[in-house]
């Protein structure tokens, strides 16, 4: 008997009670998939985590966003900031009077030009406590996915009721915009390896300046 033999003969030994050819009926599981963990309090671990990753987190009330983010991109020292088309007029607004030069991506920005511009503003799809991950859906309010890679500071509004306990529950958030054919991107603090040596570098596959403002409320 050669190895092939051994391997198939172990492997039909070991599925001779199997009846049911779909695996889903033959073994079933009594679990629902994206059902929230029991979490005493999902935005203060949410916090936590993403702090873990060496990303700040400023919680302020939902109308004291504008100000929020403009505070933000002044103490980062930007001096200026692509905003995507669908954030909210008064974002643009409050980052505009703070001295910060404004760039929209109407007509789309070149990498040229991206490259250039200090940070991006964008909102999230979603959060998830257990793992500090924020996901994008680049939805309107987040704009398309090269915006949120090529500046060096990157400023995510996440809404409180965004927040979920962890990534199964995340990702049932994220399933119109995936079934749409939307891509997502998944941040977990600033852009940041240690493959080398083991010597973290931040900055390799994206911004490496993570800021996120929680709006609650």
């Amino acid at each position: 008997m050669n190895a092939r033999e051994e391997i198939l003969g172990r492997v039909r030994a070991a599925t001779q009670d199997v009846t049911v050819a779909d695996p889903a009926l033959d073994v079933p599981i009594a679990w629902t998939y994206g059902q929230p963990l029991a979490t005493a309090d999902v935005l203060a671990d949410f916090v936590e985590k993403v702090e873990d990753y060496r990303a700040t987190v400023v919680r302020v009330p939902a109308v004291e966003v504008p100000r929020a983010v403009a505070e933000a991109l002044v103490t980062l020292g930007a001096t200026s900031a692509v905003l995507p088309s669908g954030v909210p007029a008064t974002w643009a607004q409050a980052v505009a009077e703070a001295g910060v030069q404004l760039f929209a991506d109407e007509p789309q920005l070149d990498y040229a030009t991206l490259n250039t511009v200090s940070a991006v503003v964008t909102a999230a799809a979603v959060g998830m406590a257990d793992s500090g991950t924020i996901a994008l859906d680049h939805g309107d309010d987040q704009g398309r996915r090269v915006l949120s890679l090529l500046p060096d500071i990157h400023v995510c509004v996440v809404r409180a009721d965004q927040v979920v306990s962890d990534v199964p529950e995340g990702v049932a958030r994220l399933s119109p915009g995936l079934r749409a054919g939307r891509p997502v991107t998944w941040l977990s603090g600033g852009s940041a390896t240690s493959d080398i040596e083991l010597s973290r570098v931040e900055g390799v596959h994206g911004p490496r300046t993570l800021w996120v403002v929680l709006a609650e409320g």
